[in-house]
């Protein structure tokens, strides 16, 4: 199983069109059936303007048939492309190996946050395996949707997504975590293993399958 993690920015001002052809168009046409969608969130602080959507598929070779199979749906071409197309200054992708999950928020309704960490080569598959082993104690405080490695275009890559309720009990969450010997403990391990990071908060759309 694959995951891929696309990122559409947006000329300034042009995100709402986009978002109202995704509507009609985009995701009643594509559906389910040519990868499965996981979620759909615009950004509300890091770079705006921006998309970022989650897809699901058994392998990169069922990922290739199933988008030679979207490009010959005529209303994907015509009504959602080719509109779309003259709105987006940018695309970027990451295709992921999960480590965890993926799942669904206790309720509808607040924001993700996706937090994206760079490691020194060969040190991110270690991180990523001493975290799921810590989850029990993360999840003491916040919510986890999942754990991922990156495939490409950062091998190096470590990506973990948190559901809050409010910024409020994000903080609340945080600084609570931050008193846990465990957690410390844990944190001590990675020490100069992490180059950068960075975080990015999400809010969903009202047609993304996490709410």
């Amino acid at each position: 199983m694959i995951h891929e993690l696309r990122t559409y920015t947006f000329h300034p001002g042009k995100i709402n069109t986009y978002l109202q052809i995704a509507r009609d168009v985009g995701r009643p046409v594509r559906g389910q059936n040519y990868g499965v969608n996981l979620g759909y969130w615009t950004t509300e602080f890091g770079s705006l303007n921006q998309i970022w959507h989650l897809w699901q598929y058994e392998s990169m070779e069922e990922r290739a048939r199933l988008r030679v199979e979207l490009g010959k749906n005529e209303r994907w071409t015509k009504e959602y492309v080719a509109n779309i197309r003259p709105l987006i200054a940018r695309q970027d992708i990451r295709f992921l190996n999960l480590v965890n999950g993926v799942n669904q928020p206790e309720k509808e309704g607040g924001f993700y946050e996706l937090r994206m960490y760079r490691f020194t080569p060969g040190t991110a598959g270690t991180f990523a395996a001493n975290y799921k082993a810590i989850l029990p104690v993360r999840e003491k405080y916040s919510r986890n949707i999942g754990l991922w490695t990156g495939e490409a275009p950062q091998p190096n890559e470590f990506l973990h997504m948190w559901n809050y309720s409010s910024l409020e009990q994000r903080a609340k969450a945080r600084a609570a975590l931050f008193q846990d010997k465990d957690w410390l403990d844990f944190v001590a391990k990675g020490a100069g293993t992490i180059l950068e990071m960075n975080n990015i908060l999400l809010l969903p759309t009202d047609y993304s399958p996490m709410k």
